[in-house]
């Protein structure tokens, strides 16, 4: 009977299908003998056992908000650009809903600059607050990298529209916040909110330094980021620095 169908509109069955439904798909075309049949049913098989290796890994990444939970609005703060020698140190905060699942959220370094941006647009969307906070190139030798990203990190938790009662924080004590606050070692990787305020930091700076790029161009801002690379480091060399240098970084280069 299901021969009666083109392996289109099978096609089509399949992909307006939830899971439920898709399990009574591989039930009804099981028999169907032609191959395009069967590989439509065996990707779709390997979806939802990705799916669902997905889904555990995800809620392992949920058990810091968990066990938390009870104490109330719980945020997520992590930083990127503590050792590139250009550009500032940022700092993101992100307040995820109870129980939301982002499919992918992970540490920012772990995943491409386009599923980054594409997390970006899920986050912002989904989030119920973000805050973005930034210590500038000479804040940063002023007050030196450590004592700017907790400066970047307070901003950025002030910037929210909604008052956190626990911080999640990606390793560091932030030091003059009263409110209760989780160090966790390798917390971008292992709790969703951590790992979501990584990513807005990253895409927000990594934008910020591809626009860079444009205003002073020869140091490959937009492909370095900022960073020592030896296409950045000769640049430096030959061009002298910009005022996005950081002073006390460069002093061996210049």
């Amino acid at each position: 009977m299901s021969k009666n169908k083109s392996i289109a509109d099978i096609k089509k069955e399949f992909e307006q299908a939830d899971s439920a439904k898709l399990c009574m798909l591989y039930e009804q075309y099981g028999e169907d003998d032609r191959a395009g049949v069967a590989s439509l049913i065996a990707k779709y098989k390997k979806m939802q056992e990705k799916q669902g290796e997905e889904l555990l890994r995800l809620e392992k990444m949920c058990c810091y908000e968990k066990r938390y939970e009870e104490y109330g609005v719980i945020c997520g703060i992590d930083e990127v650009g503590r050792g590139p020698l250009a550009g500032p140190v940022v700092a993101g905060a992100v307040i995820l809903p109870k129980g939301e699942k982002i499919f992918y959220l992970n540490d920012s370094k772990k995943l491409s600059a386009k599923k980054r941006e594409e997390l970006y647009e899920e986050i912002m969307e989904k989030a119920i607050a973000t805050g973005i906070g930034m210590a500038s190139p000479a804040r940063i030798d002023e007050i030196n990298i450590l004592q700017a990203t907790y400066e970047a990190m307070r901003q950025a938790i002030a910037n929210l529209n909604v008052k956190p009662d626990v911080l999640l924080n990606d390793a560091v004590t932030i030091p003059d916040i009263t409110m209760m606050q989780v160090p966790i070692i390798k917390g971008d990787a292992k709790s969703v909110s951590i790992a979501a305020a990584s990513i807005i930091a990253k895409v927000t700076r990594d934008r910020l330094m591809e626009q860079y790029e444009e205003i002073l161009p020869g140091y490959g801002f937009a492909s370095n980021k900022g960073y020592g690379s030896a296409e950045h480091i000769k640049a430096l060399k030959e061009l002298g620095p910009t005022p996005i240098h950081r002073k006390t970084f460069i002093k061996n280069f210049v």
